[in-house]
Order: structure tokens, then sequence, then C-alpha cells
């Protein structure tokens, strides 16, 4: 028995019909995972505004179109916000190569394929060209601006949930209005999280940082290359023995300190064990690997036997579907 998902490249410039298209053919599964735990565990609408508005308020013109071609309903609106969402776990690994004025940040994103969204979005919101693996609809995995700000999210590996947004959307603003790394570093350490996150941020000017955010905690932002699913030390070690957090982090750490390592052999290790996973069955299998180049505005998007290569000036809109073997 195999799964499968198609991933579809949308290009549109401002807010329109593509999105709207896109979020009803999502909305019914994402209204049942918003609402699995009741309604009343979410915020109300005006907590979910007051909060965009306290932390990220350039984000609100495009948080009211996005709603306005959704409906303009309440329950719809409150799940745009991406504040205060239904906690998630994934697996993921990612990494910075910087070499002679050269950068790669290269990531696997491991989850349940029936749950990820499989769009590639490029659009120019906010005066930046942004393409972005896109989560809940508007929220980013991993993307880049036309401004060389490449960015990548991994789960914490801790349990703690408290009051703040869902990493994607702080992705987005991230994307949207910073074009540095430091610009990053700075959101990064001031937005509140509802979840333990590992956010590699990588620019054009070859500079990196990693940010270790959480609801209960300061955020730790350090000139580290790599991470995993684990923050410092291991503090659920049932998540990191499944996920095997600590084997791909010392692969990566080797690969990145290696000094004849090259952007081919990082990509290639991507590509296989123990980076690669195929653990689908626990949901913990890679879904793709997403590669980007800040200096040049080169993206690819891998699987086995099949590449991507998109830019900012070459993105065609189309699908392609991918099958993932379960065992």
């Amino acid at each position: 028995m195999e799964k499968s998902l198609v991933f579809r490249t949308l290009h549109e410039e401002s807010p329109g019909l593509k999105w709207q298209a896109l979020f009803g053919y999502h909305w019914p599964a994402y209204e049942a995972w918003y609402l699995a735990e009741g309604e009343r565990e979410r915020p109300a609408y005006l907590s979910c505004y007051n909060a965009l508005r306290q932390h990220m308020p350039e984000l609100l013109e495009t948080y009211r179109a996005l709603c306005a071609l959704a409906g303009g309903g309440d329950l719809a609106a409150r799940f745009l916000s991406l504040y205060q969402p239904p906690p998630y776990i994934t697996g993921c690994s990612q990494a910075v190569l910087a070499r002679h004025g050269s950068s790669l940040l290269a990531r696997n994103y491991d989850y349940p394929p029936e749950l990820c969204e499989g769009t590639i979005l490029h659009t120019r919101w906010n005066g930046r060209g942004v393409i972005a693996m896109t989560d809940c609809l508007w929220g980013v995995l991993d993307g880049m601006n036309d401004h060389g700000l490449a960015v990548s999210l991994a789960f914490g590996g801790r349990k703690a949930v408290g009051e703040g947004f869902g990493a994607p959307i702080i992705l987005r603003y991230l994307l949207e209005f910073c074009d540095s790394v430091p610009e990053a570093a700075e959101v990064l350490a001031r937005v509140p999280t509802h979840m333990a996150y590992n956010i590699t941020v990588a620019d054009s000017a070859g500079r990196y940082v990693t940010a270790m955010i959480g609801p209960d905690r300061r955020a730790s932002i350090r000139r580290v290359p790599v991470a995993t699913n684990h923050q410092k030390k291991i503090e659920w070690y049932a998540h990191a023995l499944a996920s095997e957090t600590l084997i791909r982090e010392r692969q990566l750490s080797i690969l990145v300190d290696d000094p004849a390592a090259t952007e081919e052999r990082l990509l290639e290790a991507f590509a296989a064990p123990p980076l690669f996973r195929r653990d689908y069955k626990r949901g913990l299998g890679t879904i793709y690997t997403a590669a980007y180049w800040p200096v040049t505005g080169q993206v690819s998007y891998r699987w086995p036997g099949e590449t991507l290569d998109l830019a900012f000036d070459h993105f065609p809109e189309g699908e392609l579907r991918v099958s993932y073997g379960l065992r």
C-alpha cells in the first residue's frame, strides 16, 4: 500500500482567485483539524487579531485580504491568524553550507504525507517576491525571498505548549518583511510561539543562525548551521529515539564542518539514510527535500527520481504526484 501527495506550484502576485481556490480545496480538512480539540480551545477572533496587531502588524493588510477571500467568516479568520493553533509534531533536518561567498540552505521535511498541503506558492504580497512551501494556506514551512533571505523550520523536540503563534506564520512574516539574518533574528527573539521550534535562517551575505524558540523560555539564537529535533539537550526521549534526532544532527554536523564538503555532497546526504527517512507509518517519513540558494535566488525541491528547479524568474505552474511506500 502506498500514500501519495500532489505538489502544486502556484504563482499569484497579490491575494486573488488562485489563493481563494486553494482555500476552498483545503478548508474542510483544516477546519476539522482546527476544531479537533473543540472550538472553545481555540482563541476568539479578537484575541487573534490583537495578537497579530501587537506582534506582526505589517501582516494585517495581507491577513485582512486573505480573510475576505476566505469568505469573511469568524472561524476561518481565527484559523488564518495561526494564533494558538492545535499543537502538532514533525521531524525535519536542516543545514546551511556556506562556502566562498555562496551559501545553501537545505532541509528534509518529515511528516505524514496525507497532512502535508503540498503547495509551492510564489507571491509578491508586500513588495518582496517570495517562494515558499506553504502550511495552513499562507504559513511557511521553508522558503526564500528575492532579497536573498531563506528560512526553514523543524520541531524543537519539547512538549511545552503556551501562548503564541504557529511557526509557519512567523516564517511568513520573516520572508515578507526581512532582508537579512540580523533582521530575522530580531523578529525571532520577540514574536511569541506556541510550541518549541528550531528555525534556521540564511542570507545572501553568507550569514546564518539557528533560533531555538519556545513558549516557556527566551529564544536562543546562535551561529549554528545545523538543526534537527532537539534544543541543546534531549528533553523528550521517546520522540528523540523515534526521530533519530541525534544521529541526524551528527551526520549533518560532520558534513558542514568538513572543508571538502560540497553542495552536491550535502544534497546527496539528504537523499539517503539517516537523513532521508521512510518511516511513513509513524508519520516520520521524508516528504520532500528543499534547497535554497540565497545569492542566486535558485530553488530546488527533490524526491527520489524527481527534481523541480525553480527561480523568481522561472516559476511554471503545474502539478507533480509523489508516491510514498509504507513500511
